[in-house]
């Protein structure tokens, strides 16, 4: 088992070197053509994820575990979670946009 799982490592870090070439050729930011279509949907995606209604759901939700906290009837993992996760819902662009000039740096 261990030896067919370092083959199967070994192959794949291959294929990952040899595929490299292609992913520097893909490098450019403009969209690719017939993709307006899902970059539509995206946006709406997005629109949706960080509009008004998501950020009244995620004020009640902080609120609310705030308040299950503060009473004892929530763990305090579990309370952690749900405000780290608004946290990275709203700022996934800042997170993203960080990551890019990381990596554009790195060029």
């Amino acid at each position: 088992m261990l030896r067919k799982f370092r083959a199967l490592t070994a192959w794949m870090a291959a294929a990952c070197c040899l595929w490299s070439g292609q992913a520097f050729a893909q490098d450019s930011l403009a969209d690719p053509a017939g993709s307006g279509v899902l970059v539509a949907a995206v946006n709406w995606l997005q629109g949706t994820l960080l509009g008004t209604v998501a950020t009244v759901v995620a004020v009640i939700a902080v609120a609310s575990v705030g308040f299950l906290m503060l009473t004892g009837r929530i763990n305090w993992r579990y309370g952690a979670t749900v405000i780290l996760g608004c946290f990275i819902l709203f700022g996934a662009a800042s997170i993203v946009a960080g990551i890019q000039s990381t990596a554009s740096l790195a060029n």
